[in-house]
């Protein structure tokens, strides 16, 4: 048995889970303070929801069917997670005149084009720029917030000589050595 798979998920208070059948599909809807979220998962597993603990089984013993189980323990415990607490990326912004401000659901990003990038903000993820050149993108959606993240981080990726560019907080860059000048012998 899958040892991530066979683990319950707690619940914790506000939360609620429940689940409801579409054709072959069982469709899961986890509530919480933080938001809602839903997620179709293949009926290869059960999901069964037992006071404060969501547990999820198996049909059978299939290669996929345990490939499966881990996979959807670990989806509806991220779901939990989220709801409850909520997820979020920090961007940091490098390079001298390179800055970011949101404007109600707009990111303008000056990071060193001739034009201001501009970014719309997907719904359901909150984005706030605490310094110019800090954003947080927070969301109930793990998958989401980390999608956007690495959109805005694609547009200006650290180059590895002065580390200019948009990084995920605390990133570590590999630098590389510049053109040493010296004598041509």
């Amino acid at each position: 048995m899958s040892r991530i798979g066979k683990q319950p998920v707690p619940l914790p208070s506000g939360v609620k889970v429940t689940q409801a059948k579409e054709q072959d599909l069982v469709r899961v809807v986890v509530e919480g303070p933080k938001g809602k979220l839903s997620f179709p998962f293949r009926s290869a597993v059960g999901i069964v929801v037992e006071g404060n603990q969501v547990k999820i089984s198996r049909a059978g013993d299939e290669k996929f069917q345990r490939a499966y189980h881990g996979t959807v323990r670990a989806l509806i415990a991220n779901m939990v997670e989220g709801v409850s607490q909520g997820f979020e990326k920090r961007l940091e912004i490098e390079g001298v005149g390179y800055n970011a401000k949101v404007d109600g659901k707009k990111i303008v990003l000056q990071i060193g084009f001739c034009h201001p990038v501009i970014l719309m903000v997907p719904v359901g993820l909150t984005v706030e720029a605490p310094k110019p050149t800090l954003l947080v993108i927070k969301g109930p959606d793990k998958q989401l917030v980390g999608e956007f993240a690495a959109e805005i981080r694609k547009i200006r990726p650290p180059e590895p000589y002065k580390g200019k560019g948009i990084r995920y907080a605390g990133e570590h860059i590999v630098r590389k050595a510049g053109k040493a000048f010296g004598s041509g012998e």
